[in-house]
């Protein structure tokens, strides 16, 4: 079920958990996880953001006993590409889970859940935190974070969600130097956990404001203020990141979880 928080018309609700009864039909699996990702799930959308709905699934255990490797993703465009439905098959996902891959994160802290294994969901954020490596996250959003921002200063005018995305991915940098967790998916405990300074805390409150009413091709301009913010985390990341630990899992205690999940299915 979908959070209770979080509200989707009853429509495109059923048109989802349709369109997941089909694909668990269609590809001979059982679905793990279906989410929201993207800007739904970090909680700054646009009136006409899509639905980034994703999976994690698993197959029938012969379909793993094979020489040949087999295709363990699933990608659709559907309804008008109004929902943008994708999926990993759960060997594919502890393969991404043991690199400590931040989308997989993301992914398993979403707070918009259409469809779950409760104990699957309990268990996989466990073994994420057992796997979590700070330096390989940190080049993730640092990555992200310094694509983005010359984007914006180059431009008079730059898409307010192009601005989130480096807002957002800047402060997961500096949530990773500061606190010992993974980085949460909802971008406001981020700002509230950190400690953003107040009068930026409330300039960020009023852009989610704005960005809610705008559809996603709405250009912004200014906010240096929030533009320094972005430059001084990305600083801080790059003078620090580098003497980051690394994970201290182990494989086999990924080959175990995965065996423990087909023999239970």
């Amino acid at each position: 079920m979908v959070s209770c928080f979080y509200y989707m018309s009853t429509e495109m609700e059923e048109k989802i958990s349709g369109h997941l009864n089909n694909i668990e039909v269609r590809h001979d699996i059982k679905i793990l996880l279906a989410c929201e990702t993207g800007s739904r799930a970090w909680g700054f959308p646009s009136p006409d953001s899509d639905f980034d709905v994703r999976l994690i699934y698993m197959h029938k255990k012969d379909w793993y006993l094979s020489l040949n490797e087999k295709k363990d993703t699933i990608e659709l465009m559907l309804e008008d590409n109004e929902i943008d439905i994708s999926g990993w098959d759960i060997r594919k996902s502890l393969r991404l889970l043991y690199k400590s891959n931040p989308p997989l994160l993301e992914r398993i802290q979403s707070p918009i859940i259409y469809r779950s294994d409760p104990d699957f969901l309990h268990d996989i954020n466990d073994l994420a935190n057992l796997c979590y490596s700070k330096i390989a996250t940190m080049h993730h959003y640092l990555s992200m974070s310094k694509k983005i921002l010359p984007e914006i200063e180059d431009q008079k005018k730059y898409k307010l969600k192009k601005f989130f995305y480096a807002l957002r991915s800047s402060l997961a940098c500096r949530w990773i130097i500061e606190r010992n967790e993974i980085p949460p998916i909802q971008f406001e405990k981020m700002v509230t956990e950190l400690n953003v300074e107040s009068n930026l805390q409330s300039r960020i409150k009023e852009l989610i404001e704005l960005k809610s009413g705008k559809e996603e091709a709405y250009f912004h301009t200014g906010e240096n203020d929030l533009l320094d913010f972005i430059r001084l985390n990305i600083d801080l990341a790059e003078n620090k990141g580098l003497s980051l630990p690394s994970a201290k899992s182990k494989p086999a205690q990924l080959d175990v979880f995965f065996i423990n999940i087909l023999n239970a299915k």
